[in-house]
């Protein structure tokens, strides 16, 4: 039974393979079946009683995101400038007060439908800092594929010729404060793909929940469009 009630979306990037859309509406705000993409986010975490949602945008995004709350939920969503350009972890740490347990943290620019009561389950039974939800995909060689044994990740394979599994990162993750301790600092640029979950993986410390339900990432024109002939029907 999930009793997580905090949330993350990450919403703050610049979205340059999907130009020139980009250039007039953030990425997590373009339309997927007439409503944006960042709406499955936060539907889903409603859903699961999921209520402090915070979406980290840029500066410059903000007034559309402000916009796209008082359009569409009636309750109100928080939402964090990013100080500059400092990744997905970097970013992460200014919130690091506000996060006093167990959160959600979330890529904004995928669609995603998962049971998070299971992965909040897996992650209390796992008892590790990170909990990453694997999706099961039919091109792995086109991601960086997980290779995990006996619930914990060990690492991640790069779009390997030859996958030895089909399972990769959904961009969604069951953090703990703990994962601070890994961070450089503040004001240091840190990816949590990079600097936070290899530490974590080389020391036992980093679980992989392994979902087969739907899943579409949006980063390139391909992609959307099949999210478009997909998440429509």
């Amino acid at each position: 039974m999930n009793n997580v009630n905090q949330a993350v979306i990450l919403a703050g990037g610049k979205g340059t393979r999907l130009r020139p859309i980009t250039h007039e509406i953030p990425k997590p705000l373009i339309p997927v079946a007439n409503q944006p993409i960042i709406n499955y986010l936060v539907d889903l975490f409603l859903k699961h009683d999921v209520n402090d949602i915070t979406v980290m945008v840029n500066e410059e995004d903000l007034e559309d995101f402000q916009w796209w709350n008082k359009r569409y939920y009636d309750n109100e969503i928080d939402f964090y400038e990013e100080k500059g350009h400092l990744g997905t972890f970097g970013s992460l740490i200014d919130l690091q007060d506000e996060l006093h347990d167990k959160f959600f943290f979330t890529n904004g620019d995928e669609l995603k439908d998962l049971n998070l009561d299971e992965l909040h389950d897996f992650h209390e039974e796992k008892s590790k800092p990170a909990t990453i939800a694997l999706v099961k995909v039919k091109n792995p060689e086109d991601y960086g594929v997980a290779i995990c044994n006996n619930g914990l990740i060990q690492e991640f394979l790069e779009k390997p010729d030859d996958p030895p599994s089909s399972y990769i990162s959904s961009g969604l993750y069951l953090l703990t404060p703990e994962v601070f301790e890994y961070h450089p600092g503040p004001g240091e640029f840190a990816m949590v793909e990079d600097d936070l979950f290899p530490k974590l993986a080389e020391q036992g410390k980093l679980a992989g929940f392994k979902f087969e339900g739907k899943w579409q990432d949006t980063g390139t024109w391909e992609r959307y469009e099949k999210a478009l002939e997909e998440w429509n029907n």
